[in-house]
């Protein structure tokens, strides 16, 4: 059967995790493996205060993960998800095959592929005075002044 690659986003109880980081995190790894999928990476993400409360929690520990998984058995894993004390919130998003290597590999070492380049910020000061836009922004600043 083929199988899809989806990324995780969990969000796990912090004080849980706070306790027993091994066994809430490897809980992910065990859950996926049960139902025949393979864990392309696993890790910590971020700690942070929710939006919003979520069953009653403030704060949330951001665990990402990217699976290799039967897509028929995707709703089965999400039902146990659904059923784990530890996890408040999960999401699944399928990869697109293009982008699989890509993405474990930012996500692994938090840099970018080799073979992309990074977006140079530009400063004011290397904007020429001349510039089409600046223009357009003055010519704006005067009519909301009349």
């Amino acid at each position: 059967m083929a199988q899809n690659v989806y990324e995780g986003l969990f969000i796990f109880d912090s004080d849980l995790y706070a306790k027993e980081p091994d066994n809430v995190s490897g809980q992910v790894t065990r859950i996926i493996e049960q139902f025949g999928g393979e864990v392309l990476l696993s890790r910590l993400w971020d700690e942070r205060k929710l939006a919003y409360p979520i069953k009653g929690h403030r704060r949330g520990t951001y665990w990402l993960a990217y699976l290799r998984i039967d897509p028929l058995k995707v709703k089965e894993l999400t039902r146990q998800f659904q059923l784990s004390e530890s996890v408040i919130r999960f999401l699944f998003l399928h990869v697109d095959p293009r982008l699989v290597e890509t993405l474990v590999e930012h996500a692994r070492t938090g840099h970018l592929h080799a073979g992309e380049q990074q977006v140079e910020q530009i400063t004011e000061e290397e904007i020429p005075t001349n510039s089409p836009f600046l223009e357009v922004e003055i010519a704006e600043e005067t009519e909301e002044s009349v």
